[in-house]
């Protein structure tokens, strides 16, 4: 396979405010090209589009296509499941929903601690497991999302485990929360094979600042910002898969364009990246993914990602986008909750793959644009 991957997580809309509105005749123009230039894997998941990524997905690749010519990777919602009868259930529901017989790969999703308990009681490890065996799924895996102790310890107890989703980025390989340097060091340590997610943060590494992209097109003229991304991971030596969440033509365009020719990263390249990513830790005040783990089940409905990106645009381009940020905290305020509505209940926090202090972010938010 082509190391260049097609993540379902953030698709084009046909109503921004509503993730359930997919633009599914954008999207068959999208895979159609990423197929057409021979790449071939899809990441998919069973809350991603609030439910709707997987039908997606049905609608527009494996409807259109013959199963050869793709394969698909779901994963199993380990905080939605109670019993072990909700992993047969659920498992079920997502090749319908997909419209596929098998998967081509399958992840425990988004494991930590409180997801790894789960998994424990329900014996998720040897669902899937029994899945591989039934010829329901090719490869099993767990996408990750807490400190690398707990990752050790899951390799080990877990050798029959062939992949492990982990983000990495070039910002946050020394990230002493996201710890990426740390996880993939263990992923090789067991043998284990990696796929990439975030590989460009949310779309935050697609829009660098001036001194970065003058860095960038000094060394290569006319490559975008996110090849940088998405090239620094796919040259780490056991990562097979790089997730882009692609959202519109002309990501694909892009992305396809450059990796048909993968070329790995050389010295002068890594060392570029890190004098890069020196200057973005500086410039950016909440370093949010907009991934929304933090908003399912929010009881003040506060849009959280959305509010932290104008917070970081102001921050960043300050006075000169004031207007701008105000008037889209206007329009979000409307119909969502405020961020000065936060009851501070954590549910948020316990949930950001970033480990990010929402509730204190909130109050800088509110402190800037609630007057």
């Amino acid at each position: 396979m082509k190391p260049l991957g097609f993540g379902l997580m953030r698709l084009p809309l046909t109503d921004a405010a509503d993730p359930t509105s997919i633009d599914i005749e954008h999207v068959k123009t999208m895979v159609d090209l990423f197929l057409e230039r021979g790449f071939t894997y899809f990441d998919t998941a069973y809350t991603y589009h609030g439910g709707r990524s997987e039908a997606a997905f049905r609608m527009a690749v494996s409807s259109r296509y013959p199963r050869e010519r793709f394969s698909i990777t779901d994963k199993m919602p380990c905080w939605a499941v109670n019993t072990v009868d909700d992993l047969e259930r659920i498992f079920n529901e997502q090749l319908e929903r997909c419209g596929v017989e098998y998967f081509d790969y399958y992840w425990l999703h988004c494991l930590n601690v409180e997801n790894v308990r789960r998994m424990d009681r329900v014996d998720g490890w040897g669902f899937i497991a029994r899945k591989k065996a039934e010829g329901y799924i090719k490869h099993i895996g767990f996408s990750f999302h807490d400190e690398s102790a707990l990752l050790a310890r899951l390799l080990d107890e877990h050798p029959e485990i062939e992949c492990v989703q982990l983000q990495i980025n070039y910002l946050d390989w020394d990230s002493p929360t996201i710890e990426a340097a740390t996880c993939y060091d263990l992923c090789v340590k067991h043998r284990k094979k990696v796929i990439v997610m975030e590989p460009v943060k949310g779309g935050s590494l697609a829009t660098v600042p001036p001194e970065v992209a003058r860095l960038f097109e000094q060394r290569n003229p006319g490559a975008s910002p996110a090849s940088w991304a998405v090239r620094y991971c796919a040259s780490l030596p056991e990562v097979i898969m790089v997730l882009s969440g692609m959202s519109n033509l002309e990501q694909v365009d892009d992305n396809t364009g450059y990796m048909q020719r993968f070329v790995p990263f050389d010295e002068s390249e890594h060392d570029i990246v890190k004098r890069a990513a020196a200057i973005i830790k500086e410039a950016i005040a909440i370093p949010c993914t907009a991934c929304h783990y933090c908003t399912d089940g929010c009881p003040q409905g506060i849009c959280i990602p959305e509010y932290f990106h104008i917070y970081n645009t102001l921050h960043y381009f300050g006075e000169t986008q004031r207007i701008n940020t105000t008037t889209y905290y206007g329009v979000l305020s409307k119909s969502h909750g405020k961020p000065g509505d936060c009851i501070e209940c954590g549910q948020c926090e316990a949930h950001c793959p970033q480990h990010i202090d929402i509730i204190d972010n909130l109050k800088l938010v509110a402190e800037r644009f609630e007057f």
